[in-house]
């Protein structure tokens, strides 16, 4: 989808800017509200960016930044950011344009819940598949201790993933009901969760092929799996689904009736600027559930994504700088590289002795509506966490989904990363890591953290972008020229 949306679109919708529905005057006043009382020189500088699509990195980083000085101003940021996007976007319903929150008065018809069962034996022992290759017990744990000596993942992700291995009984997640928004996403936890004898309610678009697909695996597996439908008679997936950016207010109504306690999992993703529409639908269901049931009976799920600025730990910037003076098979090409391209190739991660250290691994090429969408969701984890909710959040590695696969460069860039010491996941080896790391949370209780970006650092699985001897952004294009034939 293009940056300035035309009209003619329903649901939940950019609003009207100067004659048009504009993403980019959206996206600029959102970072400046953000940072208004807590960097009001920053909020100034976002209002008077004139080129936001190529420009909007430094005003993104400044979100991060301005939040370290207290918890108060990071959650404050995160506030004034949640309270901006719930001020400013719309929806629309029969030409007719509301305030976000209307999106829940919908109309329609109340959507009924059909259930497959699994006919598997659920598994009772934590196994990750890697590199064609299923691994459990010790061979899980050696490869835990290689990702934990490579700087793929932080200590805390290694001992969480530890703890779930040494407690199977820990997968067995029947006392709740886990709620998979974006069900069909590679990213997502759906299997994984299913194999281990979950009771899921998935949500995704009404496609009759996406769900015959889902309804196959689920009948494989251990769990079970709720869908919403329309009620009515005839096969089940051409009933199935319910759609969170055109048709709110009725799925709302279908998760705040499901049997709880619940754990609201954000799996969705789409394309430009639609992504940022999904989010906000998600986050205005989660607000009207969390209202309804209150804190104690949802908890919240997120993945967050490693091309994003982060806070990172003391030893995350010290393995990097390590990292830097050690590098020898690029040090004969890092001077007259850095020389000849004026400073900006492989420069160094962090400034030594940074703590926390600042690391920027955005990719220009996602666009600033991309990372709005996620910013959306790490506020939103902010936000809950300060209000005593149970947040599962976490930095998800690299990996090789069809999304990524589809923008050429990137694609380039992931296949020649492991020259610089960052490891790229395949879908099904992140999302099954990733769900360990949810089930470690929803056991643990996930106790918060003193500041909010220590929260963001907990169990990061960033790939190596943390420790990487170099700034991503300024080893992306050589990463990208070395891994093209690899790519095609």
């Amino acid at each position: 989808m293009s940056e300035e949306q035309g009209d003619g679109q329903h649901g939940i919708v950019f609003p009207w800017t100067e004659g048009r529905r504009s993403t980019t005057a959206t996206g600029r006043a959102v970072v400046a509200e953000a940072l208004r009382a807590a960097d009001p020189v920053g909020a100034a500088s976002a209002e008077r960016e004139t080129n936001w699509r190529q420009g909007y990195l430094p005003h993104f980083r400044r979100l991060v930044e301005a939040g370290l000085p207290s918890a108060e101003a990071a959650t404050g940021i995160a506030r004034a950011g949640l309270a901006s996007l719930h001020e400013r976007m719309r929806v629309v319903v029969d030409g007719s344009e509301e305030p976000v929150a209307a999106a829940l008065d919908g109309t329609g018809a109340a959507l009924a819940s059909e259930t497959v069962r699994g006919t598997g034996a659920p598994e009772r022992e934590l196994s990750i598949p890697y590199r064609g290759d299923r691994l459990s017990g010790d061979r899980l744990r050696r490869r835990l201790d290689d990702w934990l000596d490579r700087g793929v993942l932080e200590p805390t992700a290694h001992q969480a993933v530890s703890a779930v291995i040494e407690n199977p009984d820990w997968l067995e997640l029947s006392d709740r009901t886990v709620v998979v928004l974006g069900a069909a996403a590679e990213m997502g936890p759906l299997r994984a969760l299913l194999r281990w004898g979950a009771r899921v309610a998935a949500v995704d678009l009404p496609r009759p092929d996406l769900w015959d697909r889902l309804f196959a695996d689920t009948r494989q597996l251990a769990g079970s799996m709720t869908v919403p439908v329309a009620a009515r008679d005839g096969d089940l997936a051409p009933r199935a689904g319910g759609d969170l950016v055109h048709d709110l207010g009725t799925v709302t109504r279908w998760v705040a009736d499901l049997d709880g306690p619940l754990v609201l999992g954000n799996y969705v993703y789409a394309d430009g600027a639609t992504n940022v529409r999904v989010s906000m639908a998600v986050d205005v269901l989660s607000d009207k559930v969390i209202r309804e049931r209150g804190v104690s009976d949802v908890a919240l799920a997120f993945l967050a994504t490693p091309t994003d600025v982060f806070a990172v730990p003391a030893h995350a910037v010290e393995r990097s700088v390590r990292n830097y003076a050690e590098r020898h098979t690029s040090k004969w090409l890092r001077v007259p590289l850095r020389t000849l391209s004026g400073g900006r190739l492989l420069r160094r991660n962090y400034r030594p002795g940074s703590e926390p250290g600042i690391n920027d691994s955005v990719v220009l090429q996602q666009g600033p509506n991309y990372l709005l969408a996620k910013r959306l969701q790490r506020w939103r984890a902010t936000s809950y966490r300060t209000d005593g909710g149970l947040v599962s959040l976490k930095v998800a590695p690299p990996t090789r989904t069809r999304s990524v696969l589809k923008n050429r460069a990137l694609a380039a860039a992931y296949a020649g990363a492991h020259r610089f010491g960052v490891e790229v996941f395949e879908p099904g080896t992140a999302n099954t890591l990733m769900a360990a790391l949810l089930v470690h949370d929803l056991r643990t209780g996930n106790p918060g953290q003193p500041h909010p970006w220590q929260d963001e650092a907990d169990g990061a699985v960033h790939g190596g972008l943390w420790t990487c001897a170099y700034d991503p952004r300024s080893a992306l294009g050589l990463a990208a020229l070395l891994g093209l034939g690899a790519a095609r």
